[in-house]
Formats: structure tokens, sequence, C-alpha cells
């Protein structure tokens, strides 16, 4: 099999590893992937937005899957273009991918399907984000409608800063806060058939202890020995399947990766946000731990064959990724800077690149993600600030709690 990677950030090198250890795949081919990916993969230059650049490049590669990995290309339609090529893609339509691409349009997708969700009104002036705020009372909830690169959201008590977000954004959700600990899970689906991945924790907070502003994730973990008995089984009967059929019904179905982020209220599991795509860097230790064959099963959602797809096998244990950012993440990170200590296992690139001389320099906020697997959580969590304490990368930081709460038992669902 022939596989064309779309993307180049820490998600996509972390589906490049397991795609590439996937016995059924001859060639990888990765456009524009990262230094990183180079190592499992042959990296053509592509522009990821462009439909039409994506499906010519994977008729010249005679692909025969392409794997779409961030959102916006899915959005811009890079799926639509590819399947009219006649070849199978992992990622949903353009229409579809409205479930990420507007944050009004999943809502009223979940309520269409009956899904558990917070209270939610949208809002384009001042006036009517005055009222919302009113009516939810801190903590502030206030939502980008559209994409924001995992950073259109800010909680805050300060109503001062929920005002200044939506005046920012222009067009805003604004919800009832869900209190209780967050639960991310992807779930593979062909649009009928899906199948659950193991769920994860990130943290999305920039500083230790969940404080800042909030990023693109600064870690994960997975599994979560915390998790109520049945949480999985709960949220496919009571978010995914609706969901699903609901896509059906408007004739827009749903094929790909469906990420449902939750809080685990004192009411039960409620929807937080959909997204069309795999989690970053949720994606770096779920991956780390599924044993099934990457590539077939994403061929299996790609090609509407997922029912006949055998049940998913995991590796005993856990696994842990920290990510390193670049100094200045979120707000204005410094890129350019040399780094030593990427080239070891475990080692996740997110945005580096290879300068002329060889040399690899910082190339966005979120640079490395140390991601380690072990017997239990503590012995995982060891492995991955093991490999973050190798890295040298001028005024980089990272969290220092990821997993912490889990491995201590400090992580309670409200009843």
């Amino acid at each position: 099999m022939r596989v064309l990677l779309v993307g180049g950030g820490g998600r996509e090198h972390a589906l490049a590893l397991g795609l590439a250890n996937d016995p059924a795949v001859d060639q990888l081919i990765a456009a524009p992937g990262n230094p990183g990916i180079a190592a499992v993969a042959e990296l053509r230059e592509v522009a990821a937005i462009d439909p039409a650049a994506v499906a010519a490049l994977a008729v010249e590669v005679q692909a025969d899957l392409v794997v779409i990995g961030p959102e916006a290309p899915l959005v811009a339609g890079v799926a639509d273009a590819v399947r009219a090529k006649g070849i199978p893609a992992f990622g949903p339509s353009a229409e579809a991918a409205r479930l990420e691409g507007s944050k009004t349009f999943a809502k009223e997708i979940m309520t269409a399907a009956g899904v558990p969700t917070a209270r939610a009104h949208t809002c384009t002036d001042p006036e009517s984000t005055a009222q919302a705020l009113d009516d939810f009372g801190p903590p502030y909830v206030v939502k980008n409608d559209g994409l924001a690169a995992g950073k259109g959201v800010v909680v805050t008590d300060d109503r001062t800063i929920a005002e200044e977000h939506a005046r920012e954004c222009g067009r805003v959700v604004i919800e009832e806060y869900l209190a209780g600990p967050e639960v991310s899970l992807f779930v593979v689906t062909d649009g009928e058939a899906a199948l659950p991945l193991l769920p994860a924790q990130d943290f999305k907070r920039v500083g230790d202890g969940d404080t800042g502003p909030n990023t693109g994730g600064m870690g994960a973990y997975a599994p979560l020995p915390w998790a109520p008995p049945g949480l999985v089984d709960d949220v496919m009967r009571d978010v995914v399947h609706p969901t699903l059929a609901e896509m059906r019904r408007r004739g827009t179905p749903f094929a790909g990766l469906l990420y449902v982020g939750l809080a685990l209220t004192a009411a039960g599991p409620r929807v937080i946000e959909f997204n069309a795509r795999f989690g970053d860097p949720e994606t770096q230790v779920v991956l780390a731990l599924l044993e099934t064959p990457l590539a077939g099963l994403l061929h299996a959602a790609a090609s509407g064959t997922l029912a006949a797809h055998p049940p998913l096998r995991w590796s005993e244990g856990a696994a842990v990724t920290v990510v390193v950012a670049a100094e200045g993440y979120p707000a204005a990170p410094r890129t350019g800077d040399e780094i030593v200590g990427a080239d070891r296992a475990g080692v996740i690139h997110a945005g580096t690149r290879r300068a002329d001389d060889g040399t690899l320099r910082s190339a966005g906020g979120r640079v490395l993600c140390g991601t380690a697997t072990g017997p239990d959580l503590a012995a995982a969590r060891d492995a991955a600030y093991a490999l973050v304490r190798g890295i040298e990368l001028a005024g980089s930081h990272h969290r220092t709690d990821i997993a912490a709460a889990a491995v201590e038992g400090r992580i309670a669902v409200p009843d």
C-alpha cells in the first residue's frame, strides 16, 4: 500500500510512525512533513490547504490511501478532492468537517441528535455577548466560532477578558461552564460503523496546575485509570452514534476521525467540542499503545469497510507525552533556535525545520514532544520526562505536572 500523509506537525509525526510500522505499507509519502517524519517517509512539498494540489499529488504518487492530518485542509475540502480522483481518503468531507469548523453548527447537530452538552448562545455583537455572559455567569466560557488551531477558547472569571476575546473573534459561542475532569475520545468511523480508541487526557493550559492561557496542548496521557467503568460504551451510545445518524440524515455522513471532547460532570458526560481529526498531542499517546496496524484501520474507514475490521488490539501499560514549547509560546513564540537532543526514539517533531547547514531549528510554538510508554503510568511519565531533559532548546519551557494527578490518584469524577 502506498500512503500519502498530509500535514507536518506532531500529530502527523505520530501518524507517520504508526503508518510506517504497518507491514502493509510499502511506501509512505508525507507532504509537507517535517524533519522527524523524514526519517520514515519521503517528503514532498504541497500546499496542504489546496484541494487541487493535494489531489494532484495523490494521483502522481499513485496513492492507495490519503491520510489528512490537520483540520484546515479538511474544512477546505481536501478529502473531497482526493475522493473525486477515485482515491480513498481518511478524513471527512468539507461539509461534515463543519463539526469542527463551526462551533455553532456542532451545537445544532448535538441539539438535533439529543447529545448531552453545555447550554450555549452564539453571539456576534457586544449586546448579545453581554446577555449571554449574564445568563451563564462565571467562569465564562467564550469560544471562537471558527478554526483557531486549538487556541480559540477562553475560560476565565474575569468578565473583561471574556468580553475582549469575544470582541477579537467577532462571532463566538458562549457556553455554561462544565465542571469535571476532561476526556478526549477518538472514534474511527466510515460514517456508519465506528470503533473507539483509548480515551486520553490532555493539558490545555500553558502552566503547571492548569494556569495561564489556553494552548494547542502541553501534554497528554493514556489510558485513564480514574475513568468510570462503561464510559466509552456510554459515550458511543449517547454521543457518537446519534451524531453519526444525524449527519447521515442530513446527507453529509461523517467518515474519518471524530474527536469527542468531554467533561465528566456530576450529571454525566457532556460534550465540550467535536473535532474532525486526531487531536494533538493525544495522538502521540494513543497511537503509541495501538497494536492494530494503523494503515489497515484507516483504509477500512476510508473505503467503507470498517464493519468487517477485527477488534482493536492494545499494548499493556501506559503512555505519556510532554510538549517542549518555544520561548514566548503561546502568545509570541520565538523560532529559529538550534535544537540539540531531538534525534532519539520517542522524540516527536511538532515545529522543527532543517536549516541549510543541516542544523535542526525551531519553527513553531510547540516544538517537540517527549513520548514514552511504560508498564504503568508512573513509569511512562518518568520515561517521558527523561526524554525532555535530554532536549536542549534555548528559552524553551514545558509543564512539569503532566499525568501527575492521575499517578497520585488525585482525579475524581463528581457524583
